[in-house]
């Protein structure tokens, strides 16, 4: 229990900054089960004094009844309950969504900070469902584990309280029995479907992987004859999944079952107690009635726990796998540069890199230095090692051995803050958000004006197409820029580098889907902007020499080893 608590205490950490919000909720949902419970006492209480005062005026004997106050009582709990209940939803689910927004930006905070290794260990599909799947996991873990059983032991105490007003040993069985049935359906069923539940997770993630094998290895699979077999290990996969979930509903349901027997048994333990206090004198038939009926009414309150409590292995292993993002995996970043550096030189010495689980080192005994404010150019064909270069030089990785250096200090080891202002990267894959083209290059610079923006796409030759567009600025690029072509979206990302003003600059195949024209005017474009910059080009070949003014250093990687050439053809 000790380490299942460690596991969960930085989530319930998160949570606690919100614990008025927590409250607020427990509050209004013990309120709606008090509203529900006090309607139906008050409503048996009523209908049975109606009864035995109609049946005392039959047989002639005076009697009188108050029929206002109880009318109004039960308008009063009825509305409450219907009004408390549209609130509790309301603002409960406006708290989850809170939380999971909480969650999601620190783990995605967490995700940004892990170097390419760490995120090359596992698929992005991963990584996305620890973003989603698992997160929304945690989503039962509030809901269910800390609101229920807080309300549930909240209305045994006051339902206890209540029937103690008039029948004390009545209220004392009742407190006893809730509570032993409390403590069983949390701490039991937690134990109970623990090791279920925590494989219910295990199951789902595998099946997810495999189905998405499946079907994005469709063509290998069947080129090597395995398509079969590997349908079959999912079936089979799938049918010992079914099976553990068959399982750990067959335990909530009688964990449902269990709460039904006990609080019948209960029912009829009020209704025989208190029919004693009736022949007693001691209660009337109005009260009896209402005790046995709120008795049967706190039913609702412990119906929701054994569901709940038996899934409290899914939420675990949901934040083990979230918690693994914290733990050893973070870039060690805590060096800022002075301000009074300005000499932005490179430096690799003797650098070589291994991916996880490689057996041949992606980059092997690099070595070079690249002058402050000169600009270099490297060559490869694809998988030769240049992205990985870019990689290190930006600090997004640390070399397995060897020394990297920008302006004498290790990349990997400097603070995002200090990368963000004097590194600037343009790699082949453009990231593009759903939203207006205003709005995705102000992520460059969040306080350029309009006027700025305009400047900006005019060095990419983009501005006489933005202004042909109804909304102008506020053209909407799509999703992952969708509704540009590649070659605007490549242009798009660029127009965000001429927004800043970094000392080294990094160009991944700058050129990359434009036509000779535009190509042309881009790099008059770069290489005003480049002045006093440290650069690097980073392309397959160099074809036109003009399109990389100013270089003085050409390199070219092969098979992960950096070879000096003789200059760039023209």
């Amino acid at each position: 229990m000790r380490r299942v608590y460690r596991e969960f205490k930085p989530w319930l950490a998160l949570l606690l900054r919100r614990r008025q919000r927590f409250l607020v909720g427990v509050f209004l949902v013990w309120i709606t089960l008090l509203a529900g419970l006090s309607l139906l006492g008050l409503s048996g209480w009523f209908i049975a004094a109606c009864a035995l005062a109609g049946i005392a005026l039959a047989a002639g004997l005076p009697s009188s009844l108050d029929i206002y106050v109880p009318g109004g009582g039960i308008r009063f709990f009825a509305l409450l309950r219907t009004v408390a209940r549209y609130v509790e939803r309301l603002y409960n689910h406006n708290t989850v969504l809170t939380l999971l927004a909480d969650l999601r930006f620190r783990v995605f905070g967490y995700l940004t900070r892990l170097d390419d290794a760490s995120l090359r260990r596992r698929r992005a599909s991963d990584w996305l469902s620890r973003l989603t799947a698992d997160i929304d996991t945690l989503d039962n873990f509030y809901l269910r584990l800390l609101i229920p059983p807080f309300v549930a032991l909240l209305c045994l105490l006051v339902v206890s309280a209540f029937i103690a007003i008039w029948l004390p040993g009545v209220a004392l069985m009742v407190a006893v029995s809730l509570g032993l049935l409390w403590l069983v359906i949390t701490l039991g069923y937690a134990w109970l479907g623990f090791a279920n539940s925590h494989q219910q997770t295990v199951d789902q993630r595998e099946l997810r992987h495999l189905v998405l094998d499946q079907v994005q290895a469709s063509a290998e699979l069947m080129s090597y004859g395995t398509s079969a077999w590997h349908q079959r290990k999912i079936a089979s996969h799938e049918m010992d999944a079914a099976a553990n979930q068959r399982r750990l509903t067959l335990r909530a349901a009688l964990g449902n079952a269990l709460v039904s027997i006990v609080t019948g048994m209960l029912v009829l333990a009020v209704l025989w107690l208190a029919s004693i206090a009736l022949g007693e004198g001691r209660v009337n038939g109005p009260i009896m009635v209402m005790a046995v009926l709120i008795i049967l009414g706190i039913n609702e309150a412990f119906n929701l726990l054994p569901s709940a409590f038996i899934k409290l292995g899914a939420s675990y292993a949901a934040v083990q796998r979230l918690n693994i993002l914290s733990v050893n995996t973070l870039i060690p970043a805590s060096v800022a540069f002075p301000l009074e550096n300005q000499t932005y030189s490179l430096r690799l010495n003797s650098v070589s890199f291994f991916y996880p689980n490689m057996l041949e080192p992606a980059l092997s005994n690099v070595s070079f230095v690249l002058p402050a404010a000169k600009r270099a150019v490297i060559t490869g064909v694809s998988g030769a090692g240049k992205s990985t270069l870019a990689q290190l030089l930006m600090g997004r990785a640390s070399p397995s051995s060897g020394d990297v250096s920008v302006a004498g200090f290790a990349p990997f080891t400097l603070t995002e803050d200090s990368r963000a202002a004097h590194f600037a990267m343009l790699s082949q894959q453009v990231d593009l958000f759903d939203g207006s083209l205003a709005e995705n290059l102000r992520i460059a610079k969040p306080s350029a004006s309009n006027k700025e923006l305009w400047r900006a796409l005019d060095q990419v030759a983009l501005s006489d197409w933005a202004q042909q567009q109804p909304q102008k600025l506020g053209t909407s690029v799509g999703e992952k820029g969708q509704q540009l072509s590649g070659g605007q979206a490549r242009r798009v990302a660029l127009a965000r580098l001429f927004l800043r003003s970094p000392n080294v600059v990094l160009l991944d195949e700058p050129f990359a889907g434009v036509d000779a024209q535009t190509a042309q005017h881009l790099a008059r474009a770069l290489d005003d902007w480049l002045q006093d910059k440290t650069v690097i080009y980073f392309v397959h070949q160099v074809d036109d020499a003009s399109l990389l003014p100013g270089v003085e250093y050409t390199w070219r990687l092969a098979e992960g080893q950096l070879i000096a050439d003789t200059g760039i053809s023209s």
